[in-house]
Order: C-alpha cells, then structure tokens, then sequence
C-alpha cells in the first residue's frame, strides 16, 4: 500500500497540472462510467491528499475521492493521449496533462459534507498545515494498544505505513509493542516531528529515505531505510527481530529500543 508520502506527492503534482481547467474524465474499465460523466466538463478545484486518501474538488462542491488500497496505481502522462494502460478506473484529461488510476479500493463521488465527515474520520495528518497533533496524543496517551499499532491506524495519525512506522519507532529509541498511555508528550512530539521530516523527504525525492545525509544513487533517490527487513542494527549491529503486530511485520532492535515497560 502506498504509503503518505506518496499520495501527496501525487496531489501536489496533479494540483499543479489539472487545478483550474476543466477536466473531461472517463472510465476507460468502464465500472465509473456514470460518475465519470456527472464529474466531466466540470472545473477542477484543487487537489488534496488527507493521509492516504486523495481528493479532486470540483466547482459544483463535487469531491472526487480516491483510495489507491494494496494495489492501485497512478500514471501521469502528458497530452496527446496514449492507449490505457491495463483496467484504468477514471481517466482525468486537463489541457496538457492526463492522469490514470487504476484498481483503487475506493474511487467515489462524495458530497461537500461527506468529504467533511471523512475528515472527521480520519487522524491528523503529519503532513498537512492544518494537522492538531495534540488530538492525536490525545488517542494515543489514553489507549493500551501498541504505539506500534496506533500510528499506522489511519484514524489516529494519517499517512503513515509499515515501513515509516519501524523506521521511526527505531529513530525514536521507542519499542513498537509500548503501549499509548506509557508514551509521554515529550515521547510523541519527537516522533511526530520525525515522521513530519521523513515523510517531507520521501515527498521530496519520491522515496522513502530514513537514512540520515542519504546520497541519490545514478542521479536519482532510491529506497534507504535502517532496519526495515534488515538482519542488523546499523547503530549497535546487533540482531533485528521481527515481530508481528495487527498481522503486519515489523522490526525492532532491542538494543536500541528496549524493553522499558511491562509486558
């Protein structure tokens, strides 16, 4: 699943390209096609990313609402239009530029007031200026489940996954199994500001790079992480272990991240 960092990557740029024009916009699959067609025509807002979730507003208050899940996918391409590409689900076409998303969990048309519901639905967003992190401390200094568990759960914080969850945690000397309640402010502001960083920086390089001072390889970023599916801890080299928390791996270093706490 793709994780924060990219879905505002994506607004940004489809923000930039389509935002203004009116857009005509189909379903090549064709499981959108009355949607498609309401939406077309119409004057394209602006575009938004809310943690995972990605939005296209409309002039009419129509909100075009996009969740790409464990294996949709966006193609950006520049005019003229070429073929799609596999079963693309809507096909939004501006005056220079054309975007395709195919297989997302979620591809709806919602009302003003249903995208104000799923704003309240969903955690503050570490990379949005009008997050409340304090709301998220909120949840998380009252809860027993795992901090491992709380900032991957969309309703607590937005945007941030697997990976960003170990890389974090580990950054922060925090152990992903610590409950919420024995997480101080102190504790959670460091990794709220460390996932602000590090998200800001995949945005940035189309990446996820939790390596300090990491260097573009062949003149591009690539994927640079500390202990996500590594062997060794490359602070202390000793051994990582995984672990298993709501049915996803994660990975800890127990050197690093002791065992402060009762099991």
């Amino acid at each position: 699943m793709p994780e924060g960092h990219t879905i505002h990557r994506a607004a940004r740029e489809h923000h930039r390209k389509l935002a203004g024009q009116r857009l005509q916009i189909s379903s090549p699959q064709g499981r959108f096609t009355a949607s498609a067609s309401h939406l077309s025509g119409q004057i394209c807002v602006s575009v938004e990313a809310l943690g995972k979730h990605l939005l296209y507003r409309f002039e009419t208050g129509d909100v075009l609402h996009i969740h790409l899940g464990l294996f949709g996918r966006i193609r950006n391409g520049k005019l003229p239009l070429q073929d799609p590409r596999g079963a693309v689900r809507v096909r939004l076409v501006g005056e220079q530029y054309y975007v395709d998303i195919n297989g997302p969990t979620i591809c709806e048309t919602m009302l003003p007031e249903d995208a104000e519901g799923l704003f309240k639905r969903i955690g503050p967003d570490v990379l949005r200026s009008d997050a409340a992190p304090l709301d998220a401390f909120n949840r998380i200094s009252k809860s027993k489940s795992s901090i491992g568990k709380l900032i991957m759960d969309q309703s607590v914080m937005a945007g941030i996954g697997n990976i960003y969850r170990t890389e974090i945690l580990w950054r922060q000397g925090v152990h992903p199994e610590k409950t919420g309640k024995d997480i101080d402010r102190k504790a959670f502001d460091n990794i709220w500001e460390d996932a602000k960083t590090l998200l800001a920086i995949g945005v940035k390089h189309n990446a996820i790079i939790t390596v300090d001072n990491a260097k573009p390889s062949g003149g591009r970023y690539r994927e640079r992480v500390n202990i996500f599916n590594k062997e060794h801890c490359p602070k202390c080299l000793a051994n990582i272990r995984m672990i298993e928390i709501s049915g996803r791996k994660a990975y800890v270093c127990e050197s690093c991240q002791p065992r402060d706490f009762d099991s």
